[in-house]
């Protein structure tokens, strides 16, 4: 098990984002952090002074019904996306990608090998 920590400006916003949009619950709350969990994947948000957005954030799922209700969720709740799911032959993978409050990618997909 691990986790990936980014510092933020707006907690609220991302946890609500992730909670509310992607499905992700609160697994742990921490003074200043919160600790969200969707499936075995845990991601940490921290307010800072700062907002690190480098790296990408990906959520995988396992199928493409899976990821298909990823993407209508997001466009239930106005968020866009870089287009509709698609095959990446060269991963082997259906995806597709979206921006979190802070501007930070994130990826929805599913492997298909």
């Amino acid at each position: 098990m691990g986790l990936v920590f980014f510092r933020t400006t707006a907690l609220a916003d991302l946890v609500a984002f992730y909670t509310d949009v992607v499905g992700a619950r609160v697994w742990h709350e921490q003074p200043a952090c919160t600790i969200l969990e969707h499936g075995a994947f845990r991601v940490g948000f921290c307010d800072g002074d700062e907002t690190e957005t480098d790296g990408v954030l990906t959520f995988v799922y396992p199928n493409r019904a899976g990821v298909d209700a990823a993407h209508e969720r997001l466009h239930d709740h106005g968020v866009d996306t870089d287009g509709d799911p698609r095959f990446n032959e060269r991963y082997d993978i259906y995806q597709f990608f979206a921006e979190d409050p802070d501007g930070r990618t994130v990826e929805f997909q599913t492997f298909e090998h």
